[in-house]
């Protein structure tokens, strides 16, 4: 038995791998929360977020603990193995459950690489969760889009989806030991079923998972407008049910047209808006989340503004924002590239603009009162629970997983408080 510690970087998705890694190794060593205590550091990566600060973290570690046995985890890009090597073994998102023979080589002082592609599917197995009450469930691995920009095809492969029954167990398993919050997660959920089927199977399959016995709710990952379109009436249908939170993550990416064909999303602003009005007619305190890439190749300074408005007119309550970065091996890659300082000023006009948006939209909860779920340990002796719309409203002195009545009082840019 040795002293492991794991960091992870990235998506949902990667944290849930992370849980997955850490549930295995729990049976044969011992895990640790700080590397200062550890024999071996696993660092899990993410190649889509966070890929530089995982990179940064890696050198600073390695820096101080040359002495420790490193694995490096999670999607890793052909283009960084060679690099990532000087590290120690490796074991892609492919490859998780394979985890405890990595390290057993990795202490024979073997650097091994278990990085191959497979259609391994990645639930059902022992987790040590990050948050106690809350289940993350991938539902498929891959993805069934071709954007220009992204690497996530290129790392994860092509979609496969998970077995609807299996995710019915991954859930009632995480229900049994005490879970009151699912996170549905994949590269983009509504694709889900696609490689079989003409249109998503993600409404039927979230029609089974509310008919699962038990008070916990549900949080719907990402999904591309595109494969929105043809089911968006089955989408509204299921998110009726008073187990799924009302949030929608739709990410647009552009306000403009011709740089959307570009990205090659396959839909149009007028069709994200269309999603948009549909959902807040049905949910008129849903919360809408969506991303923009700020300077993406050929996106001339009209075509921001275009985005701009859309923002102002849209109104999101969550916006997450990402400065361009190219991804070895994809099209946007080698196409002409935006001076990184004009991109930095867009990206600032752009949070500028946002915060505004949010004070204002936060505002609108002011006196709004109703039953929270305590999910998530805040700072200074508070909590953080979540309505029914998954809004973040801070508390005092509450239990994890709990339901409380609450008040809004104030707000601010980012949360409610009572």
């Amino acid at each position: 038995m040795v002293k492991i510690y794991l960091e992870v970087y990235g998506c949902s998705v990667n944290l849930s791998e992370a849980e997955i890694m850490k549930g295995l190794l729990a049976k044969k060593h011992e895990l640790v929360n700080s590397p200062e205590n550890a024999e071996i550091l696993i660092v899990s990566i993410c190649s889509v977020k966070g890929d530089m600060k995982a990179l940064r973290r890696l050198r600073e570690l390695k820096t101080k603990f040359k002495k420790t046995f490193f694995i490096v985890a999670g999607c890793i890009p052909e283009n960084l193995v060679e690099e990532l090597k000087k590290y120690g073994s490796l074991i892609s998102t492919h490859n998780i459950s394979k985890i405890l023979d990595v390290v057993e080589a990795t202490l024979e002082g073997k650097s091994v690489e278990v990085i191959g592609k497979n259609a391994t599917v990645k639930i059902n197995l022992p987790k040590i969760r990050h948050n106690k009450i809350i289940a993350i469930v991938p539902i498929s691995s891959g993805c069934y889009s071709a954007c220009t920009y992204c690497s996530v095809r290129l790392i994860k492969g092509k979609l496969i989806s998970y077995p609807q029954e299996m995710i019915i167990t991954e859930i009632k398993t995480a229900l049994a030991e005490g879970c009151k919050e699912i996170w549905i997660t994949a590269q983009d959920t509504v694709c889900y079923g696609l490689e079989n089927s003409k249109k998503s199977l993600l409404p039927k399959l979230l029609e089974e998972i509310v008919k699962i016995e038990g008070d916990f709710f549900v949080r719907v990952g990402m999904m591309n407008p595109k494969h929105v379109i043809p089911v968006l009436n089955e989408m509204i249908e299921s998110f009726k049910s008073e187990k799924i939170f009302k949030f929608l993550h739709i990410p647009i990416q552009s306000g403009n047209n011709e740089t959307l064909n570009n990205m090659k999303r396959g839909y149009t602003v007028s069709e994200f808006e269309t999603i948009v009005e549909a959902f807040r007619k049905e949910f008129p305190m849903i919360t809408i989340s969506t991303d923009i890439i700020c300077g993406f190749p050929g996106e001339s300074e009209e075509q921001f503004k275009e985005t701009l408005e859309l923002i102002e007119k849209l109104k999101p309550a969550v916006l997450n924002i990402s400065r361009f970065v190219p991804r070895e091996g994809t099209e946007a890659a080698i196409m002409k590239q935006i001076p990184s300082w004009i991109i930095k000023e867009r990206s600032r006009k752009l949070t500028k603009l946002f915060d505004q948006i949010a004070f204002n939209q936060n505002k609108k909860w002011i006196g709004w009162e109703g039953n929270i779920l305590i999910d998530e340990i805040g700072k200074y002796r508070t909590f953080i629970g979540r309505n029914f719309a998954y809004k973040p409203i801070i508390v005092k002195e509450k239990r994890l997983g709990s339901m409380v009545n609450a008040k809004i009082k104030e707000v601010t840019k980012y949360d409610l408080k009572t």
